[in-house]
């Protein structure tokens, strides 16, 4: 009892945690797809500010359903929107709130998850609050799940189906009539998601399979439980195709009606030529090996030898122990009584060791090292059956202390360090570019990036209109480039209202000296990690660590 209590203790403040962490907020930039993928494209459409939109959302190539950044990053934004227009809050939309509105909203979605372990952990055979403190306290969830990634959304889905397809035991009554129709639509959303979520739904569709056929003792009523799951997966599926068109296509009823007084069969075969089903768009360019390239390729065993560890730590390495044993075992067994072999009931049910998580966590790990392209972000959903599998009371963590301190690490350098002079630069300059100064007296603005993930224009908060800001990423440039784009800006420095930034990692800030400019301003924004462009060890050893470990906003002087 003692135990426990210290376990609900521990994991209370792990939530406090993520969700002060939320706001405070975390400046660590992860990956240009936590903004390019859902806020970046809403603060455009919603809040008509200058954003760049990424190829996955143009009509020419449309691989992204729009369906839930509506839902989540655009609810969020058409709430502060709301807000001031009714003049509730005057100033409601700027760099802070674009940032950690849905943020925000992608963190209470986050406990989604502490609700699927405390409601999945009992039917698993593991200590539910054992389970949960895994869970909050992995960097993970405080990370990775409180960012607007489709990952986090996949993961989400991912724990709402082991929820639904473990709500009956083996050996109990029939599902529950809506079981089989959730089922359906949660599969269809995940899949229009993400389509690699079909790699995590697999499993836990064939165990659900598993039961129904086990449980039922009529063919009728089996047949029902599949056709509500085909017709509930068909109904979402033509829901998003139907949002994916009119966004992509920009249909219009009315003018398709208003042309040559189109009739109902007209307009359905119009609708039809302009269908979009972003899922195959996706899969087409993904499943093409040269598109891939051109976003890295990896080695196969990358998200089992590198990310699987990078994210996961200790508990990755105990499942694949775990794993090697289980499945020695089962080969043994095979083996030894192959000639009255009736199968061992440990694989698809629940059973001592509960091999079928092992099974949950494996499986999508092994469909997803098919691809090239392998990021450890790819993975986060797998955190779920994993914390499971590690919190059975037969399975005691080993190396606690590690286990803190790596995801102490990993909350630090992900949380913090990586990319994380950028989010607060941003900020720095949306408050220059708006001050009372620039109000009264109108500038023009050129913002020139080297060296740094994309910087998400949105949280200038320019609008569409505005014409007096100006950015230019020039990603990761040589030095000839990046010192001809300077030289061409300076020569150009003729207004006198007019007022150039470079931002650059301290690492390459050497880089800029070279290129006969001089600057009138420079401020060190710390701190800032690019593994890109990383610091020198024996430099960080010396006095200029700070500056290493840094990101520069320079203004170019114009005297110069």
């Amino acid at each position: 009892a003692g135990a426990a209590m210290v376990a609900r203790a521990l994991w209370a403040l792990l939530a406090a945690l993520r969700a002060g962490w939320c706001l405070l907020p975390q400046s660590g930039y992860l990956h240009p797809d936590e903004f390019f993928q859902a806020p970046e494209v809403m603060a455009g459409d919603i809040l008509n500010l200058q954003v760049y939109y990424p190829w996955e959302f143009l009509s020419s190539s449309p691989c992204r359903t729009v369906v839930f950044p509506l839902m989540t990053s655009g609810v969020t934004y058409w709430v502060i929107k709301s807000l001031q227009q009714l003049d509730i809050c005057s100033s409601c939309i700027n760099s802070y709130t674009l940032l950690v509105c849905p943020r925000l909203l992608f963190t209470i979605f986050s406990f989604i998850l502490d609700y699927s372990v405390y409601q999945l952990a009992p039917f698993w055979g593991a200590d539910p609050w054992k389970a949960l403190v895994l869970l909050a306290g992995s960097y993970v969830t405080l990370v990775f799940y409180t960012r607007t990634f489709t990952n986090t959304v996949e993961g989400l889905l991912f724990a709402l189906l082991m929820v639904l397809v473990s709500s009956r035991k083996s050996s109990g009554s029939s599902a529950e009539p809506t079981s089989s129709s959730l089922i359906g639509v949660i599969t269809t959303a995940g899949f229009f998601n993400r389509p690699t979520f079909l790699a995590f739904a697999l499993m836990p569709l064939l165990y659900w399979a598993g039961l129904i056929v086990d449980s039922q003792k009529s063919i009728k009523t089996l047949i029902n439980h599949f056709l509500k799951f085909i017709l509930c997966a068909c109904f979402t599926a033509s829901v998003f195709i139907t949002a994916d068109t009119f966004y992509f296509t920009s249909v219009s009823l009315d003018n398709l009606y208003s042309t040559n007084k189109s009739s109902l069969i007209d307009v359905i075969v119009q609708l039809h030529d302009k269908m979009v089903v972003t899922p195959f768009n996706f899969l087409s360019y993904n499943l093409n090996p040269h598109n891939l390239a051109l976003h890295g390729t990896h080695p196969r065993v990358t998200h089992f030898t590198v990310n699987g560890v990078m994210l996961f730590g200790i508990l990755h390495v105990l499942a694949i122990s775990a794993g090697f044993k289980m499945l020695k075992k089962y080969v043994h067994q095979l083996m030894l009584l192959r000639w009255c072999y009736r199968g061992p009931p440990g694989l698809l049910v629940h059973s001592e060791g509960s091999p079928t998580l092992l099974l949950f966590y494996f499986v999508p790990l092994a469909f997803l090292s098919l691809f090239s392209h392998q990021e450890p972000r790819f993975l986060i959903p797998l955190i779920l059956p994993l914390v499971l599998f590690s919190a059975s009371p037969n399975r005691a963590v080993k190396l606690k202390l590690l286990t803190v301190l790596f995801n102490l690490l990993g909350a630090l350098l992900f949380g913090c360090l990586h990319q994380g002079g950028l989010i607060p630069c941003l900020f720095h300059l949306e408050q220059l570019i708006h001050s009372p100064a620039s109000s009264s007296h109108p500038r023009h603005y050129t913002l020139l990036f080297a060296h740094t993930y994309m910087p998400p224009r949105s949280l200038l908060n320019i609008k569409k209109t505005d014409t007096h800001v100006e950015v230019i990423d020039m990603a990761g440039a040589g030095e000839e480039t990046l010192c001809q784009t300077v030289e061409q800006r300076a020569s150009n420095f003729t207004c006198s209202d007019c007022h150039i930034f470079i931002i650059i990692p301290g690492t390459v800030r050497a880089t800029i000296t070279k290129c006969g400019v001089s600057f009138k301003n420079e401020t060190l924004i710390f701190p800032h990690l690019s593994m890109e462009d990383p610091p020198q060890i024996p430099v960080l050893s010396s006095g200029n660590w700070r500056s290493q470990l840094g990101l520069y906003i320079l203004q170019l002087n114009r005297d110069h």
